[in-house]
Order: structure tokens, then C-alpha cells, then sequence
């Protein structure tokens, strides 16, 4: 039987405004990479998706960005690799107090937006982000991009590799996700979404904007909570994956 995990980025608010509708998405996905303030999250606010998620024995992960709470973290900063490293082990940390005291724990580490990407090429941030995980724990994985530098720096250091595709991101021929600033970088048809998710879970393909079908070999499906229509978006995936025979769980 196929299985997939379905991971959604939540605890995000900017001005103390939720992007996204966390309760409606946690109903959906198995794994839910929460803000850790970096990026967007108040700590009451993600205080508040933790204990919704442990509710629903949803998997905790980190989702820690570069401090750039203006640019939503989605813009590259230079960082020094030891001061990266100890914000990321900084923002790990928080997050799992607030879990334990609703009575769970941050499972996996996944880097939010441009650290994400950055760390698919860039050795110095990628060991930066290798070394937080490691000083907060040898046991959790990270989830990243499929051939990403990051990856083999982690699996190096003993650290479990997790790899995902993007439900409703255009992908490059190389397999890199199409950026943000170009057309079309988001996709936006439930149907074609749903087709793709499909494809990505049961033949491990997906099709790049030049029309190229690429290899994408992942255990877990990324849904973004705070695009237009999420809601609906995530349920016709959960349902069409589950009208395919795919089962929904955990990676953990």
C-alpha cells in the first residue's frame, strides 16, 4: 500500500493576523511545520496551532527561517555560518518549550523559504543549519529538497534526510522549485494540483514548467496554508489521495 505524508507550513501571522486557517489544515495534513518568530508567528499564536495539532496527534516540526520578519523570510541573508547556526538552534529550542508543555516535542527540522532554498547550494549555510540540529538532537531528521547540498552534509553527520515535493509549486527542469518572483511559480487549479500530488506520491514524477517529466523521489507532500483558497485546496488533495488508495501518515 502507498503512503505519503502531507506537511503544511502553520503558525504564520504577521501583526498578530493568522495567514492561515491552521484548524481547517491540521484536520488534513500528518505533519505541520510550525513558524518559530523568525519569519512570521507571535508565540501565543503558535502556542495555539501546537496544542491544535498535538489534538489531532499531528507530527511537530520547526520551521526556522533567517530573521527577516519584514521580507516574510524569503530573502537571502549573508550570515555568518555560526551566528546562522545558533539562530537556528535558538529558534529550534523555543518551539519544542512550547510543545512539551502541550504535551509533545518537535519531531523533524525543516527550513523555511529563502534558507530553504539557499541550503540546497550553499555549503556554509547548509552546515550551519546541520550543526543546530545536531547540538538540539542526533535523533530528529531534517526534511528537505531531493539533491540538496544540505542533505549530504546531514547524512555525513548522522542526521536522517527527509525529502518532499510541493503540491502547488512549479518545478524547474533540475528539479529546483521555479522562484517566487517569476509567473506561474504557484499553481492555482485544484485539478491539476490534485493530478500532480498524485503522480508525485504513486510514480514519484512530476511534470517542470518546460513540459519535462523529472524524477522526484519524496515521503512527504508539501501543501501551503496560506495561499488563496488553501482550505479547499488541501481537502481535494487529502481526498483525491485518498480515492487513489494512498494512505496519509506520518514520516515519524
Amino acid at each position: 500500500m502507498t503512503t505519503i505524508d502531507i506537511n503544511s507550513d502553520l503558525g504564520e501571522s504577521v501583526a498578530g493576523v493568522a495567514l492561515s486557517d491552521d484548524d481547517a489544515i491540521l484536520d488534513v495534513v500528518s505533519s505541520a511545520n510550525v513558524a518559530c518568530g523568525y519569519h512570521a508567528g507571535t508565540p501565543h499564536g503558535i502556542a495555539a496551532t501546537v496544542k491544535s495539532a498535538a489534538s489531532r496527534n499531528v507530527t511537530i516540526g520547526a520551521h526556522p527561517s533567517y530573521n527577516d520578519p519584514a521580507g516574510f523570510g524569503r530573502r537571502f541573508i549573508d550570515y555568518d555560518p555560526h551566528q546562522l547556526a545558533d539562530e537556528v538552534l535558538y529558534q529550534i529550542g523555543a518551539l519544542d518549550a512550547i510543545a512539551r508543555s502541550h504535551g509533545t516535542h518537535v519531531q523533524y527540522v525543516k527550513p523555511h523559504g529563502a534558507l530553504y532554498n539557499e541550503i540546497v547550494h550553499n555549503t556554509s549555510h547548509a552546515q550551519a543549519v546541520v550543526e543546530a540540529v545536531r547540538a538540539f538532537s542526533h535523533d530528529i531528521p531534517l526534511l528537505l529538497l531531493p539533491g540538496s547540498v544540505a542533505g549530504t552534509i546531514a547524512q555525513k553527520a548522522g542526521i536522517d534526510v527527509v525529502t518532499e515535493a510541493f503540491a502547488d509549486r512549479a518545478y524547474n527542469p533540475d528539479g529546483t522549485l521555479v522562484s517566487r518572483k517569476e509567473a506561474g511559480a504557484v499553481v492555482t487549479d485544484v485539478d491539476h494540483v490534485c493530478a500532480r500530488v498524485i503522480d508525485m506520491a504513486t510514480k514519484g514524477t512530476v511534470t517542470a514548467r518546460n513540459g519535462s517529466t523529472i524524477r522526484i523521489d519524496a515521503q512527504s507532500i508539501c501543501v501551503h496554508g496560506d495561499s488563496p483558497g488553501a482550505v479547499d485546496m488541501s481537502r481535494a488533495i487529502r481526498q483525491a489521495l485518498d480515492d487513489a488508495g494512498v494512505t496519509v501518515e506520518s514520516f515519524i
